[in-house]
């Protein structure tokens, strides 16, 4: 790929940055990334939260999902947030800084939750982008495929799952697993995603604990 390939590809990201109605909004209400206006947009559609749960937040930096929760739950919630990028604290959350992949992260966040169960898990993890899709494909269903696990291992009888995946090889049997451990596994592009990205959002809904997973292998 060409040096001039790579510059347009900034500038064209860098206009639309500036350009993009949700980055001024996001600016605008304080909010620390756009990112919260994909969120906002699905609970508008699934109702996905109620005050005294408790969430855990993967690829949360920089901390805009977490943020518009408190702010959504007036502060009536416990939140775990987890990344390998450091993150400015947040009243009454827990962040722990590390590599998701690695099992001294998972084993931190088993540490903390002990015996309590997680009313929702969301992913807004992505890998960093190749642009080869023979790599970027495998690495970002590996991450959802961890995301998937921690909620089969850690979700409360009804609980749910909400993560970001990319079409493509694996995305089958992703869903697959999902249906066979939820009453209701749907899509959704909220608006806030921009049209040019591959990105979507899967929701899992209504956990059946039945075959709850016992632990995470890695």
């Amino acid at each position: 790929m060409s040096k001039n390939h790579h510059t347009n590809s900034s500038q064209r990201w860098l206009q639309e940055y500036h350009t993009d109605k949700y980055v001024k909004q996001a600016k605008h209400a304080g909010y620390r990334s756009r990112a919260v206006y994909k969120l906002a947009q699905i609970d508008a559609r699934d109702h996905l939260f109620h005050p005294g749960m408790m969430v855990i937040d993967l690829g949360a930096a920089p901390g805009g999902w977490s943020q518009w929760v408190q702010q959504r739950l007036h502060h009536q919630v416990k939140l775990i947030a987890i990344d390998i990028l450091p993150m400015e604290p947040l009243p009454g959350l827990t962040f722990i800084q590390g590599d998701f992949q690695e099992s001294k992260i998972i084993d931190e966040l088993r540490s903390y939750l002990g015996e309590q169960t997680v009313d929702l898990v969301m992913s807004d993890m992505a890998p960093n982008i190749s642009g080869i899709k023979a790599i970027d494909q495998p690495r970002a269903m590996l991450l959802a495929e961890l995301a998937r696990d921690l909620a089969l291992e850690v979700l409360v009888e009804q609980g749910h799952f909400l993560s970001k995946i990319f079409q493509g090889e694996g995305f089958d049997a992703y869903l697959k697993v999902l249906k066979s451990h939820f009453r209701k596994v749907v899509i959704r592009k909220p608006d806030a995603s921009r049209a040019r990205s591959a990105e979507i959002y899967v929701l899992a809904s209504g956990y059946q604990p039945q075959n709850r997973v016992k632990e995470l292998s890695y």
